[in-house]
């Protein structure tokens, strides 16, 4: 089972680490032209970050369905899956590209820049966003792989239209000079490319199969579009909150001020790289849960769970220890201003508890989204959140009543939030493993 466990994470964290890198190879062409085109590069990421993050569940409620269709050796359904979750994913790409014009106008309303910055970040948008049926059909794709057990498809494509996405864009501004212009067409072609590799392996991998056209029409039913939609709507709602959340930080640490805002984007980074981990060992979650669920394999299931929150537990203590004997190196690598480096090593305690009070909620994410139990997951987010903002009103209010809010005060109070809300997702979640995953296995098909 470790082996297994191993042999699907491990190629999951690869395309993890590769997701950025489409960011920060956008990032080092520009940053050689002028700053106004990093502030219009970095908006315009930010758009289509703020976009795409709530369409996750295009991945992650593929994978659920798949990963149970496989362990049922339903091919069949699995299939219908595929289809389903493809024709949702050009469907709302479609209506991104419809509704191009009106989401520009809000760009002006949700970020600050000058009037050079904006209108580059306006050219971005306008040239990446055709590049929305790509990108949200890899969603589906990915997740349509990962619930057939394969992780290392999906890393194929990452590694490939990441190559494509530095050879296009080097090639559109550095060579053409395209500008910024280039840096978006560099984006669409690698991620058309991303795509037509993703068929590609699709083609072959589908023809094991009896594939028959009769599989659209079944696909589309009412009823199982009706189940469909229940689970991807509560993920994406999860997903709001989970954004709502991480905008409130960002937004909430320059409210404090420029010095605390860039101290918890250094302390932010641990978190993703930790995220970056478990995320992998949570996607191996998704296919096993799902697999033995609907394998109806109770043995199996039970072992998987057990071992993959004991994977959680060594890569817990790992991080902490890393964190404990190089945290302040670490700062290093992100900035060279000593004064920022002075101020977030005040906070490194923080970066200590990320690993215990969150490796629950990603590795739970994962087996919830496997047994497609996402109103429970749905629900832990709810609580958890409600938990976050009523912490962190509640503690100010508290501390500005009795004159302690201080800046420290006031940014360890916006941390202590963070924590108890990843902590009380994992333990929401936790207690409910035997009511909605374990009794999945022993219900009749």
């Amino acid at each position: 089972m470790n082996k297994r466990i191993l042999g699907l994470a491990l190629p999951n964290i690869v395309t993890n680490v590769t997701v950025p890198l489409l960011g920060m190879v956008d990032m080092a062409i520009v940053g050689h032209l002028s700053g106004a085109h990093i502030g219009a590069i970095t908006i315009g990421a930010s758009i289509f970050n703020l976009i795409y993050w709530n369409f996750g569940f295009l991945r992650m409620g593929t994978s659920g369905f798949t990963a149970q269709a496989y362990g049922a050796q339903r091919w069949d359904e699995a299939l219908a899956t595929l289809v389903r979750a493809c024709a949702i994913a050009l469907a709302i790409a479609l209506m991104l590209i419809a509704l191009q014009w009106p989401i520009s106008l809000l760009v002006p309303v949700i970020f600050e820049g000058g009037s050079e910055v904006m209108q580059m970040a306006l050219t971005y948008f306008f040239i990446r966003i055709w590049a929305a049926p790509a990108t949200l059909g890899l969603y589906a794709i990915k997740g349509w792989f990962i619930g057939m057990q394969d992780s290392k498809t999906p890393m194929w494509i990452a590694i490939a239209l990441n190559v494509v996405n530095i050879l296009a864009s080097l090639l559109f501004v550095l060579g053409l000079g395209w500008d910024i212009a280039g840096v978006a067409l560099g984006t669409v072609l690698a991620q058309y490319s991303g795509l037509a590799l993703g068929i590609l392996f699709l083609r072959k991998r589908l023809s094991t199969f009896n594939f028959q056209f009769s599989i659209f029409k079944s696909a589309l039913r009412w009823r199982d579009m009706r189940r469909f939609f229940k689970v991807n709507g509560d993920i994406f709602l999860r997903t709001v909150c989970l954004s709502a959340v991480f905008t409130f930080i960002t937004a909430a640490s320059g409210r404090i001020g420029d010095q605390v805002l860039a101290v918890d984007a250094l302390l932010l980074q641990f978190f993703t790289l930790f995220s970056y981990i478990m995320d992998g060992f949570a996607y191996a979650g998704e296919s096993l849960v799902g697999r033995y669920i609907g394998a109806r394999d109770a043995k199996s299931l039970r072992l998987a769970v057990r071992l993959l929150l004991l994977w959680g537990l060594v890569l817990t203590a790992a991080f902490t220890l890393a964190y404990a004997l190089f945290g302040p190196q670490f700062l290093h690598l992100f900035t060279s201003d000593h004064t920022i480096i002075d101020a977030a090593q005040g906070y490194l305690f923080w970066v200590l508890v990320i690993p215990v009070c969150g490796f629950a909620a990603f590795l739970f994410d994962g087996i919830f989204i496997g047994a497609t139990a996402s109103r429970t997951m749905r629900n832990a987010m709810f609580a958890a959140t409600a938990a976050f903002f009523a912490l962190y009103f509640g503690l100010k209010a508290l501390a500005t009543a009795h004159q302690q809010l201080t800046t420290d005060n006031w940014n360890n109070i916006l941390w202590l939030a963070f924590m108890a809300y990843l902590l009380l997702r994992g333990l929401l979640q936790g207690v409910r493993v035997k009511k909605d995953i374990y009794s999945q296995a022993h219900q009749p098909d």
